[in-house]
């Protein structure tokens, strides 16, 4: 498939990121690699960081029909963190990608813990229904032998108390 691309005038090339600022290409299939990082500058703090992309779309990896999401995700930043555009266009590139729900939401979990090594991360995945059922998966992480695997196995049973 051919990617789609909107031009942009770059205003800026901040800490090296390659999409921040500069031509937006769309990509029509799973695209883990437009993914990018940049320093945190408070590594001394636990903070969290959240994003909602209440647009998200996949395929039906059996029917080939769009499935509608608000995926969230919230980490706690070590080192590292995620450039919002990129992480935009990381997820705007499931749109024409064929997955389930659950796999859908663990695909993003484990390509931001590869990008990152967060402290602590969870994606919700809140699906509109589709014949009469909605599907809401979620997973997380804690970096083990952390208070965060703690943090991760206390979220595990009280996420949907919440």
């Amino acid at each position: 498939m051919n990617d789609i691309c909107e031009m942009t005038p770059p205003s800026r090339d901040d800490e090296g990121l390659r999409q921040l600022g500069h031509t937006t290409c769309y990509r029509q299939d799973y695209a883990p690699d437009v993914l990018e990082t940049f320093v945190n500058r408070h590594q001394d703090n636990d903070y969290w960081v959240r994003f909602n992309c209440p647009e998200f779309t996949s395929l039906c990896p059996v029917t080939g029909q769009p499935d509608f999401a608000e995926i969230r995700i919230s980490y706690i930043p070590d080192k590292k963190m995620v450039e919002s555009k990129s992480l935009k266009l990381y997820l705007f590139s499931f749109r024409n990608h064929g997955d389930f729900h659950e796999d859908c939401v663990n695909v993003i979990m484990k390509d931001l813990i590869r990008l990152l090594d967060p402290r602590y991360i969870e994606v919700t995945g809140i699906f509109t229904p589709r014949g009469g059922i909605s599907i809401w998966p979620y997973a997380n992480y804690g970096r083990p032998g952390t208070p965060y695997e703690d943090l991760a196995r206390h979220r595990m049973r009280n996420h949907d108390l919440a």
